[in-house]
Order: structure tokens, then C-alpha cells, then sequence
């Protein structure tokens, strides 16, 4: 639905919906605060306001919509999905990606009606981190959630998380998907040992500022990335745990801790995704390249001198995990296949650019490749033990160039 439309003024926007100031900041507006300088601004149209900073007007204009739709519904949906119910037949409790949440909260709840289910989640958005998340998994088994959904490395796999469950052989993938997405071909991203289901994953992409790069080469590959030519030049989603974690350690599967050391060396600053696509506005030094999930690139501007690279040698990728019960197979087998529905990855891929696994959903690419870490990468290595590695050697080589 369109709340809002291009012709607009953004004092019109405000007045309505006052909470899209948040988005306004987010996207580099200010001085709202300043009311002489709002009734001067706010008067020109929203259009001309999006086109003055370089923004995509189609984008942007989707993006204030979702933003307003997700502020409506998120408080009903959150609330209907989070109650605990004390009687619930099954649990269910993850983190799902931010632009897509609502709509696949929406769908689940549809879901449980039309099964009249009695389930207990607590899906929460991305960006609530994990912190809440690993609390909430106990030593005893018997105490976690039937299913969990979540992207990342670390706390499926480390084995005072989700890890030890692993080992007891807890969960199995009951989606009944035997072949994954044509886009997945060769990858061998389904689990060998049939525990784990990936239902999508978030791509590791690049964003370049043409404006900024000079004499040096275009960077297409991840090798380019970890060049001398890149020190010093590159911004890295470190706050998104999830992501970052997943380019440590392919990085480091790759490159070894030379290339952990060389992107510590690369790194000029931390960004949050949402700041990266409009980092050519800086006034202090400005990133020549940042590394950023796929989806944030929708949000740069046509003709603008930010640039998206999908990486030549493949975006590597955070999958994003389901883990089901075996003991529980019988109660959460449609569960489990409603999640790794065609209806599902849709969502995922389509609304939110995160490609998923599903063999039957298209999900636009152009035989992009992707860099996988592998079940065989994952099975001989204590993955949370390497995640802590890499990121001291990371760090260590921050302070060294400092």
C-alpha cells in the first residue's frame, strides 16, 4: 500500500506520519529540527527532495512506504506472534531479516490459522541482535525451542550454543527438499548429514564510489579487495555480526590469516548497511569500497556515483539456518515446510534480495556466483573458536596500521 507519493512535500509526510523522521535521518536528511529551516525545505516536493541527495525517487519512495506499513502492523503482528502460551504445542523462536519481516510474519500468521496450530514464537527482527537469542538456550535440550530460524555461524555451530544440540544429534531437516536452487549448483550447500536446513541466504556484495576511486583498478573480485592498492579504503559491515563472521571466515578459508590481516588492513570504517549506501556524502574520508548485504544496494541512487559490484568470484554468503526437532517430527513437519516454502522464498528473495534455496523460486540472478564456507570446512573446525581467531588477527592488524 502507498501511503505516500512523490508529489508530497516532506511537511505533508511529517505531519501525517511523524514517525518517518526516522527515516528521513537514516537516509541523510536533517536540520528537521530546526523549524525555520523545516519550512523552507519541507515545502519542495518529496521528488525533488530524494533527487538533491542523489537517491533513487523509485527506492526511496518504496522504501518510506514499507516503513510506514511495517510501523502500522509490526505492534499487532509482533504481539500475536510472541504470546507465550504456557499450554503451546510447539515453540518457535529466531531472528528474521529486517525488510521481510512483516510479510513473513504475515504469512505465518495466515498459516497457523488456516491449521488452527497452537505455537508459541518469538521471532524478532535482525537487528535485535543475538544476545537475547543465546540466553534463551539452555544446557538441557528439553528447554529450547522446537524450531529456530536464524542467519550466521556462530550460534548454530559454537559448542556452548546451539553446537552441543548438534552433536546430540537433536535436530533433523524435515522440509523435504533433496535439491536445492539451480543458483546453488555445484555448492553442495545442503547439509550431508541431513541436520541442518538453509532456507535462503544474505550475499556479500560490493559498493563502489566511482568519485573516489582514482588510479586504482576497479575492485570485482574479493582478491582486488585484499590488495595493497585497498588499504585503508574499504568499509566493512562489522556491526552486522552475522555477515561479518561469514567473510572472516571464508576469507580466512581462502586466504588464510594473511587475508584476515590484509582486510583488518583494508578496513577504513565500520558501517552500518544503511549508512554505507549513502557514504559518498561524507565530509570526512570517504570509503572507495563498501561491503554490504545485496539488499541495501536497491537503496543507491540511478546515475549516482555509487556503483554495485556483484563479486566475479562469488558473494559470500550467510545462510540462513532452520533447525527442527527430530523427536518432534510429527508436529512440525508442515511447519518446517511452510518455512521453506516456494511462498517463503519469494518473500525472502524477491522483497527482500535475499536468494533462497527453494528449486522453485526464481531469483533474478544472472549466473551470479556464490562463495560457500562448505560442510566439510564447517565439520573438521571448531567454528566458534575460528570466528574468535580471526577476529583478533582482524583486530590486531587494525592497531598495527594505527
Amino acid at each position: 500500500m502507498n501511503f505516500i507519493n512523490k508529489e508530497m512535500t516532506i511537511i505533508e509526510i511529517l505531519n501525517k506520519y511523524p514517525e518517518t523522521i526516522e527515516f528521513f535521518k537514516s537516509k541523510g536528511f536533517k536540520g528537521f529540527e530546526n523549524n525555520l529551516m523545516l519550512k523552507t525545505v519541507g515545502k519542495i516536493s518529496l521528488e525533488q527532495s530524494i533527487k538533491l541527495k542523489k537517491l533513487s525517487v523509485d527506492a526511496f519512495l518504496e522504501g518510506i512506504n514499507d516503513f510506514i506499513s511495517h510501523n502500522i502492523e509490526t505492534e499487532d503482528i509482533t504481539l500475536k506472534n510472541s504470546e507465550i502460551k504456557t499450554n503451546s504445542d510447539i515453540s518457535i523462536t529466531g531472528l528474521l531479516p529486517c525488510p521481510v519481516r512483516v510479510p513473513l510474519l504475515e504469512g505465518f500468521e495466515k498459516f497457523k490459522k488456516q491449521n488452527s496450530l497452537n505455537i508459541s514464537a518469538d521471532l524478532k527482527a535482525a537487528s535485535s541482535g543475538l544476545d537475547w537469542l543465546k540466553e534463551s538456550i539452555k544446557k538441557d535440550s528439553s528447554n529450547i525451542s522446537d524450531i529456530f530460524i536464524s542467519a550466521g555461524f556462530d550460534l548454530f555451530f559454537e559448542d556452548d550454543l546451539m553446537g552441543q544440540y548438534r552433536k546430540e544429534k537433536i535436530f533433523e531437516d524435515i522440509t523435504g527438499i533433496t535439491e536445492y536452487n539451480k543458483d546453488f549448483k555445484d555448492l553442495n550447500i545442503k547439509d550431508p548429514n541431513n541436520y541442518y536446513s538453509i532456507i535462503s541466504v544474505v550475499p556479500a556484495v560490493f559498493l563502489v564510489n566511482t568519485e573516489e576511486l582514482g588510479n586504482k583498478k576497479f575492485p570485482k573480485t574479493w582478491a582486488d579487495i585484499l590488495s595493497d592498492e585497498y588499504e585503508n579504503s574499504i568499509s566493512l559491515p562489522v556491526s552486522d555480526f552475522d555477515l561479518f563472521n561469514a567473510i572472516l571466515l571464508n576469507i580466512y578459508k581462502l586466504y588464510g590469516e594473511d587475508g584476515v590481516k590484509r582486510l583488518g588492513r583494508a578496513l577504513l570504517r565500520s558501517m552500518h548497511p544503511a549508512q554505507m549506501v549513502k557514504s559518498d556524502r561524507l565530509k570526512m574520508k570517504k570509503p572507495i569500497v563498501t561491503i554490504m548485504p545485496y539488499f541495501f544496494t536497491k537503496m543507491t541512487g540511478q546515475g549516482g556515483p555509487m556503483v554495485a559490484q556483484w563479486p566475479e568470484d562469488g558473494a559470500i554468503i550467510s545462510p540462513i539456518f532452520m533447525l527442527t526437532k527430530k523427536n518432534k517430527k510429527d508436529k512440525l513437519e508442515n511447519i518446517a515446510k511452510f518455512f521453506a516454502s516456494k511462498e517463503i522464498g519469494e518473500i525472502l528473495s524477491h522483497k527482500g534480495l535475499f536468494p533462497s534455496t527453494h528449486p522453485k523460486v526464481d531469483n533474478k540472478l544472472e549466473n551470479n556466483k556464490f562463495i560457500w564456507l562448505g560442510w566439510d570446512f564447517i565439520n573438521s573446525n571448531d567454528i566458534g573458536k575460528l570466528i574468535n581467531y580471526c577476529e583478533e588477527i582482524f583486530n590486531n592488524s587494525i592497531k598495527e596500521e594505527e
